[in-house]
């Protein structure tokens, strides 16, 4: 029987074939989003199972899981790696129609040399044969084999960004590892642990922050820091887009009320929000920084897994908040006074898409090509579907030839064929475009245009 994860996967047309393997195929990865652990890539960390290295932490998979009526202590609880391992075995075979069924087998392929199809027949097979390859392959050999050129981490303000710098002094890393600076939690004013945040922003900062002043000479010190140790981008996670106006005295009394653990009300949280949101993007204007937004995301649906399990853990879904204004006030507010930097627009609702499009294509200019960017679909989006729509409504109202291409938002070091994913189904869709003689049969045009979106466009735009 042929491979399932064959040369020709996802590869439907000849013209698609000769894109792929002519074009996308030998580009490297720039991967300017994710959430790998400096650390770990530090230490060179050596996995001990497929378990450890593919399930731990990975939200994606226990989702589905329990979904399957697995129990939760075989999925964050107290059973074997192994046990947790095959009650993913018996759900795999289940994940027809879901990308982690493709990513699963793409990942076996291409790290371990697996073709056999993972199910309880076969786990202990597997789960045997990556064990023992795994003791060759570290993460930063996982990291390599993979063809990536940088990594971008997602790092707090308050990090003393200790391991990159480690990073940096270690010549034998043969490939980049930049922070990127994601201040969610001195934006957050409403969640219960901003004020402990700010004290221990405050210890970092090695100044007492009791006035919003503080805390602005604090941050600006902070993004000093990380500019040094080779950060250009910043990231910031937009659940609920909120911007109204106030003027400095105003969202200074605000965020003194918020120290002082007084409840805000809705509004004041808007004008906090909303003014340290400019700040930042001011800040990243003047570094050269890009900014990006992730917006739509509804965090810790279940009150009952947040209280038990905490964050991160596979309970959040899609949020049907409006964007359109409060994104276009919080934009403007920077384009105005000449102060908007390159900022890249991620909406996890694809009801949104063309809204962020549209909106994006009224702030650009500045003779930078695709200064403002509609970013890959993202989490609950990188299916087959999901980045088939982003393409086209890109394609229909942007230009989809700047595109800065995928990213993995993952924890994982075995994540990245998500690049050969998104490449091949790109390669795919210009192929029936071909076919069906809406675009031309040119393949030094549309070969230039697939290794651009692939990887020359995000070398050139992060200036990396």
């Amino acid at each position: 029987m042929t491979a399932f994860i064959n040369e020709d996967f996802l590869l439907h047309s000849e013209p698609a074939k000769r894109l792929y393997h002519g074009h996308a195929e030998r580009m490297p990865i720039i991967d300017y989003h994710c959430h790998l652990d400096p650390r770990e890539i530090y230490e060179n960390k050596t996995f001990r199972n497929l378990f450890d290295v593919w399930l731990s932490g990975d939200h994606y998979k226990w989702r589905l899981m329990r979904a399957n009526g697995v129990t939760e202590d075989y999925i964050t609880g107290n059973k074997s790696d192994y046990e947790k391992f095959l009650k993913w075995a018996e759900t795999v075979p289940l994940l027809i129609g879901n990308p982690l069924y493709h990513w699963t087998h793409l990942e076996l392929k291409r790290y371990f040399g697996i073709d056999d199809l993972l199910s309880p027949s076969t786990a202990k097979r597997i789960y045997d044969a990556v064990t023992e390859k795994l003791a060759l392959l570290p993460a930063r050999k996982l990291i390599e084999m993979s063809g990536v050129e940088v990594v971008c981490t997602t790092d707090d303000p308050a990090d003393t960004l200790a391991w990159h710098a480690k990073i940096r002094a270690d010549k034998s890393i043969r490939f980049k590892v930049l922070p990127a600076f994601r201040p969610d939690k001195v934006v957050n004013v409403e969640l219960s642990w901003f004020c402990s945040y700010v004290q221990r922003l405050s210890k970092t900062g090695g100044t007492n922050i009791a006035t919003l002043a503080d805390l602005k000479g604090v941050l600006r010190a902070r993004i000093d820091h990380f500019h040094e140790n080779g950060c250009r981008l910043a990231d910031h996670a937009l659940d609920v887009v909120m911007h109204k106006h106030a003027d400095e005295a105003e969202v200074a009394e605000i965020f003194a009320k918020a120290i002082a653990g007084i409840t805000l009300s809705e509004s004041e949280i808007a004008k906090y929000k909303g003014h340290m949101m400019v700040f930042f993007g001011r800040e990243y204007s003047r570094r050269g920084w890009v900014q990006q937004y992730h917006i739509g995301a509804f965090r810790n649906v279940s009150s009952r897994m947040f209280t038990l399990l905490g964050p991160d853990t596979g309970f959040d879904a899609i949020s049907d908040g409006a964007v359109a204004q409060p994104l276009s006030a919080l934009i403007d507010a920077l384009d105005v006074t000449g102060e908007l930097p390159k900022t890249i627009l991620y909406t996890l609702n694809p009801r949104d898409f063309e809204v962020a499009i549209t909106l994006m294509q009224s702030f650009q200019g500045g003779g930078i090509p695709g200064k403002i960017q509609f970013g890959s679909p993202w989490w609950f989006l990188d299916t087959i579907d999901g980045m088939t729509k982003q393409i086209k409504a890109l394609g229909n109202n942007g230009l989809l030839a700047r595109f800065v291409g995928m990213l993995t938002d993952s924890r994982s070091f075995l994540s990245y064929p998500r690049h050969e994913y998104f490449r091949r189904l790109l390669c795919d869709l210009f192929g029936t475009e071909i076919e069906r003689g809406h675009f031309p049969d040119d393949e030094e045009l549309l070969g230039r245009i697939i290794e651009d979106i692939s990887y020359k466009n995000a070398k050139n735009y992060f200036g990396f």
